[in-house]
């Protein structure tokens, strides 16, 4: 018999549409021949099924269940690919593991560990893994440009702390710019870090483990035609994606190992993408950890499994699988 797979997507953040984008690749993916899988679509308290284009139908959150002509039905597996609140910071964690569904990603602690970007980056430090230099902000908090340009310098990276998919996140390269950047990124969550630019090459490396394997991918090397790796070069093509990235063998094996050093460190599920800058001195720095990366069809996971020779369909089915 078949498991029913939910496709858990939307959420409560700016993120909402691209993780409906990553649901749609999911979907595509998936083993249709052995499960029975459905988009599970949520803004707030609205939770609802997709049955098919045109039926939607509201979600019992006493039990995850629905009822769709006269019949209930309910889900043996959650896939989790909300980008943001609730679903990447273990709030959805909890309410799954509290109706015994097993689910894609991390648990609750590594998952709020992991969205919290300066908490995660200063916990994974004492660990041996190289930051960069960077203020933690909170809503009702204020800071002087003086204090910024003394301790972290410009250019700097004001973003937000919780937030993803550049939003929010602003390059400052003059005194006037840092107020301004500071409020726009506090619009995305009521906390903002203050980070150090780190000038060298961006790649990116997606790892997953089961109880049998340890899976590293083939790196992405990241060439934005823009100022960062902002919002339109993520997701409007505004960037040169190169996988495998153009480094040696060597330092490709250093980074997935401590990719997988790390996966282990914060006690991680299912597919991560960790994301570094390697500065001109060689010298690898960590920059953020995604727990729910993106999955549509040319995101950075899919192109990596490509890569390596493997088929998204095998990698979705290891996962899923493994949960039981």
């Amino acid at each position: 018999m078949k498991r029913n797979i939910a496709i858990v997507a939307g959420g409560d953040t700016s993120e909402h549409d691209v993780s409906l984008r990553s649901a749609a690749g999911i979907l595509s993916f998936i083993d249709k021949e052995r499960y029975n899988a459905l988009v599970v679509a949520m803004r707030g308290n609205d939770w609802q099924v997709e049955i098919d284009e045109n039926t939607r139908v509201a979600i019992d959150k006493n039990d995850f269940s629905y009822t769709y002509q006269g019949q209930r039905h309910t889900f043996d597996f959650a896939y989790i690919t909300i980008h943001g609140g609730p679903g990447e910071n273990g709030l959805l964690q909890g309410y799954f593991d509290m109706m015994k569904i097993p689910y894609s990603c991390c648990g609750v602690l590594a998952a709020a560990l992991t969205y919290n970007k300066f908490a995660c980056n200063h916990y994974l430090r004492s660990f041996g893994f190289n930051i960069a230099d960077s203020i933690l902000l909170r809503r009702g908090e204020e800071i002087s440009d003086e204090r910024v340009m003394k301790e972290i310098g410009l250019p700097c990276f004001i973003k937000s702390n919780v937030g993803g998919s550049s939003f929010g996140c602003t390059k400052v390269k003059t005194k006037e710019q840092i107020q301004p950047a500071i409020e726009v990124a506090m619009g995305e969550g009521g906390e903002v870090i203050i980070e150090a630019f780190m000038k060298g090459t961006e790649v990116t490396c997606g790892v997953y483990k089961t109880r049998q394997k340890a899976v590293a991918f083939p790196l992405t090397e990241v060439v934005s035609h823009n100022e960062y790796f902002d919002y339109k070069a993520k997701y409007n093509g505004e960037s040169d994606e190169i996988t495998p990235a153009r480094i040696s063998e060597e330092l490709t094996k250093q980074i997935q190992q401590e990719t997988l050093r790390l996966y282990s460190i914060i006690g991680c599920h299912g597919i991560i993408r960790t994301d570094y800058i390697i500065l001109e001195s060689g010298q690898v720095n960590l920059m953020e950890v995604n727990t729910t990366p993106g999955m549509t069809a040319t995101s950075f996971i899919p192109q990596q499994v490509r890569a390596a020779g493997l088929e998204m369909k095998d990698v979705l089915t290891d996962i899923i699988e493994d949960s039981f």
